[in-house]
């Protein structure tokens, strides 16, 4: 099966049997059961039985309202079982951690420590071989799941192999914390001694190491996240404009409009 090289993410679990990942260049990658594989946006691949088989192009249709879609692809290779799951993001105001993903991340089943992982992937392979009252709700919460369980993952792989980027800040006990504060309070009008206070660190050190992680002063960073907080409001929600100002720490929705545009 060829996928697109589009705007969307892939997630891919083998249920049972085995298959190869193609990418456009480079050697294919065996696959086998419970192992997992996430593609970036924009790269496109092919999830086969065996070098040289006929290729079909994903696009299921989906059955009314439901996110589920069954597919049996023939093929002369051996049987596999694949849950694939496409996720659409944010093109307009994307997350900078996108950014910072490889092409591909492969979690082989062998990852066993990662058990949260493994409960989700067995959980949606219980779900689709024996769906019920509610299982498409809960699927649309295990896919949730399952991506973040994804990005975790390998962040907690790579701890330690780079000392910047947004996957770098996460594991910063002190860039981490201030991080949590100001992604969950916006609205409030932070100050660097504040967050300094929050990290344990002193004003000057705190400013430099969340400048030197990151890429961006605190307050820079700041004002990126309260206005693609307000992007996400106005986007999928019914909030009036004034409330999402006031929601985004800023009195005028004039100098909330400047702010927006600058970003």
């Amino acid at each position: 099966m060829r996928f697109p090289s589009d705007d969307s993410a892939c997630c891919h679990v083998v249920l049972q049997g085995a298959c190869r990942l193609v990418p456009p260049d480079g050697p294919p990658l065996t696959l086998g059961v419970g192992d997992v594989l996430f593609t970036a946006p924009g790269h496109g691949h092919v999830l086969a039985d065996r070098s040289g088989s006929p290729l079909v192009d994903f696009g299921p249709a989906r059955d009314g309202n439901s996110l589920i879609s069954e597919l049996d692809i023939p093929g002369q290779g051996a049987a596999a079982d694949l849950l694939c799951v496409r996720y659409r993001l944010d093109r307009l105001r994307p997350h900078p951690l996108l950014a910072e993903l490889p092409p591909v991340i492969h979690l082989p089943a062998r990852l066993g420590r990662h058990s949260a992982l493994r409960t989700t992937v067995e959980l949606m392979g219980e779900e689709l071989w024996r769906p019920c009252i509610g299982t498409d709700a809960l699927l649309a919460s295990l896919m949730d799941m399952l991506l973040l369980y994804v990005l975790r993952t390998w962040i907690d792989e790579r701890s330690g192999d780079t000392a910047t980027g947004l996957a770098a800040a996460l594991t910063d006990p002190a860039i981490a914390v201030a991080l949590q504060h100001l992604h969950h309070r916006p609205e409030h009008l932070w100050t660097i001694n504040e967050l300094a206070a929050l990290s344990g660190t002193s004003r000057s050190t705190f400013a430099k190491r969340f400048t030197t992680v990151v890429g961006q002063p605190p307050l820079a960073y700041l004002t990126w996240w309260r206005t693609t907080t307000a992007a996400r409001l106005l986007h999928r929600t019914d909030v009036s404009l004034q409330a999402v100002v006031e929601r985004c720490g800023s009195n005028s929705k004039y100098a909330f409009a400047d702010a927006f545009e600058r970003e």
